[in-house]
């Protein structure tokens, strides 16, 4: 077994000689080649092998190697964390796993990225909101997650009066609030804001006039003050009922449309990542 070590061994021998110069250069490779033949021919009369198979068995040995080192190389994905409510979940569409924007957002940016889905109903960004996205299950998953990237999409159920009614001067620093939590992250990730999709009065409370006049302006200050980029979901829905499953649900053809728009940017924008 000594034996068979010793030779398997000498077909390793180091490279280096092959570096340096000049006629020595050239008398250090060829002695390692006859060395390495040497070697080559000892270990298959040890293992007792013809020298076809015992051929293929190197091959097969390197090329596992090979795969070896390339699997251990191989960066680790790139994660997405897609923050929001029902919008992000996905409420409203058909086959929602695999059609709301999170799930087409992963199929957009293809290998190399993770995306996870934090969006919860009703959430708000308020933290005394009627349902605060901070207390709930998502946040404590968002941050567990360790996000390279983050996408936040909140805003749609502020406008309801119970919440920005209420605490109209909360808004802007419960949002600078959040994105210094994820900053704060080791995984010190990229953050981004989303100007959400056009929506229309909903019997749930959501108030276009409200997000118009409220929610947008507060939302493009809290960008000036993080230095957050913003992504617009707006403009693309104007005037397009057709992308919704309701009057502020995007169907599956609507999430299609803010995953590419989402993937457009964050694929531009990831070497950015201090």
């Amino acid at each position: 077994m000594r034996a068979r070590g010793r030779a398997f061994k000498g077909l390793f021998m180091n490279d280096t000689t092959t570096e340096n110069s000049g006629a020595a250069n050239v008398a250090a490779v060829k002695k390692l080649d006859e060395a390495r033949a040497r070697n080559f021919a000892g270990l298959r009369e040890t293992m007792g092998m013809p020298q076809r198979g015992f051929a293929s068995l190197v091959a097969m040995f390197f090329c596992l190697f090979a795969g070896a080192t390339y699997a251990e190389e191989k960066p680790a994905p790139k994660k997405v964390a897609c923050v929001g409510d029902s919008i992000t979940f996905g409420a409203r569409i058909e086959d929602r796993e695999n059609k709301c924007y999170p799930a087409q957002l992963a199929v957009a940016l293809g290998e190399g990225w993770t995306v996870k889905n934090l969006g919860e109903n009703g959430a708000t960004l308020l933290g005394k909101g009627d349902r605060p996205w901070i207390e709930g299950q998502a946040c404590k998953d968002a941050m567990a997650f360790a996000p390279d990237i983050v996408i936040i999409n909140l805003g749609a159920n502020d406008s309801k009066p119970q919440n920005i009614g209420k605490y109209p001067d909360e808004f802007i620093p419960d949002y600078l609030a959040l994105i210094e939590r994820f900053r704060a992250l080791p995984s010190r990730p990229l953050v981004y804001l989303c100007n959400p999709v056009e929506v229309f009065d909903f019997t749930g409370g959501i108030q276009y006039s409200v997000i118009e006049k409220e929610i947008r302006p507060r939302i493009k200050t809290v960008a000036e003050r993080s230095k957050c980029a913003v992504i617009d979901l707006k403009t693309p829905f104007v005037n397009r009922k057709d992308l919704l499953a309701d009057l502020v649900h995007p169907n599956a053809d609507g999430a299609k449309l803010m995953a590419e728009i989402i993937a457009a940017t964050i694929k531009g924008k990831a070497s950015e990542k201090p």
